[in-house]
């Protein structure tokens, strides 16, 4: 998938707000001189097609486009009232649907927006899944991550399963405040043969998918050379998603619960399942 930071969508991550309640949202008028229309009243012809683009797909256009004004100042002194709009994801989406097809910036815009909902779809369809399922699709993304980080750790010269093992501990370390993967294991009771990963629930998971994720990136920026460095870079990244998780006020990773199912029997459940159903289907004959 894209990355939403890089400088060719800057535009219009810059000018993007948000709602105390979390929702993101963006102002016509910042967002026209963005996509390069000098005059607002050719932008409202976009954003009208928008509109009716909104209507046709059976959504309430107040929803997505909210009418407000906004006061601005004249040239010549004082201020003035115009109107405005604050528009959803999707609103942007339909926006760079019907915008002029010739100017780049409209295909970078199709690009981000289309980014956008997507992600947002995805986190709705996750918001609605139960405890062990966000379990199964965060180890997922955990195992794909871990892989890039294996790799970044191997750029860096960590090429020995012990100094992996060592660069892995670091990351624990900063994140567990101080414990390693065999206190983590102990603490769960874990056996010998046992991930710890496999015994996390979906917040642990979280923490630590964001912990190993920053860390990829910043050996990616930093390009560091030798277990020392690297193993630098991952105690510090695993200590400020500990930090940021004590700033919200939210439970120390060490201290959340061991989940009673462990990912590979929630998986074997699901298989056995999935079995008993396909010998439930019936031929139309």
């Amino acid at each position: 998938m894209a990355d939403l930071n890089a400088k060719e969508y800057r535009r219009f991550e810059d000018i993007k707000h948000t709602t105390d309640e979390g929702v993101e949202f963006w102002y016509a008028r910042e967002l026209a001189p963005a996509l390069e229309y000098a005059q607002w009243r050719n932008f409202t012809k976009v954003i009208d097609k928008a509109m009716l683009a909104c209507k046709n797909s059976g959504f309430a256009t107040s929803e997505h486009f909210a009418d407000i004004s906004k006061t601005i100042q004249m040239p010549k002194g004082g201020t003035k009232n115009v109107p405005d709009y604050m528009l959803s994801r999707y609103a942007c989406y339909l926006i760079m649907q019907n915008g002029d097809p010739r100017k780049e910036v409209i295909a970078l815009g199709q690009t981000y927006f289309a980014i956008q909902t997507r992600r947002q779809e995805v986190a709705d369809a996750f918001n609605q899944l139960d405890e062990d399922n966000k379990r199964l699709v965060i180890r997922g993304e955990v195992k794909s991550w871990n892989s890039m980080l294996a790799e970044a750790a191997h750029r860096a010269g960590i090429t020995e399963q012990v100094e992996y093992a060592e660069f892995q501990n670091a990351g624990y370390m900063g994140l567990y405040g101080g414990l390693k993967v065999a206190d983590i294991h102990a603490r769960k009771g874990l056996a010998p043969d046992q991930k710890i990963l496999d015994h996390m629930g979906s917040e642990e998971l979280g923490a630590n998918l964001f912990r190993i994720t920053q860390t990829e990136a910043k050996m990616r920026r930093d390009e560091p050379q030798g277990l020392d460095a690297a193993s630098a870079i991952h105690y510090t990244v695993g200590k400020k998603v500990r930090e940021t998780i004590e700033k919200i006020g939210g439970t120390m990773p060490e201290e959340l619960p061991t989940p009673e199912k462990s990912i590979s029997q929630i998986e074997k459940e699901q298989l056995k399942q999935l079995k008993k159903n396909r010998k439930k289907l019936m031929l139309d004959e």
